[in-house]
């Protein structure tokens, strides 16, 4: 699998990244980082805590690294999420988190396989 096809099964804009980070190279090696990310984790457990303030901190970072590295449909929910969180609010998230979810399970699978394919 090339990072293009990645991208593509993720749902994802590769011209869109590749035009701003430059290299093919840049971006797989960034992506394949963000499998080692627990910024996932650190959301969950701050929602199951009703801690507004951290779970804000934790979507808004995934936001940030979703949108940089081009993962379109991970990053829409999770801006969805942050402007929840960014008003103080809990009304919504555990409907927002289980959308975030599915498209960072779908994430996740896609940088795997292709990790996989270059081992």
């Amino acid at each position: 699998m090339t990072v293009r096809e990645c991208y593509e099964k993720m749902g994802a804009n590769f011209d869109n990244v590749l035009a701003r980070l430059g290299s093919e190279g840049i971006i797989q090696r960034f992506a394949l980082k963000f499998l080692k990310d627990t910024c996932i984790f650190t959301l969950k457990e701050n929602l199951e805590k009703k801690d507004v303030t951290e779970a804000f901190h934790a979507a808004h970072t995934l936001k940030g690294m979703s949108l940089n590295l081009g993962f379109d449909n991970l990053s829409t929910v999770t801006s969805e999420l942050t402007e929840v969180l960014r008003a103080g609010s809990l009304t919504g998230t555990d409907e927002l988190f289980e959308k975030v979810m599915e498209q960072y399970n779908v994430t996740i699978a896609c940088l795997t396989e292709l990790q996989n394919s270059l081992a």
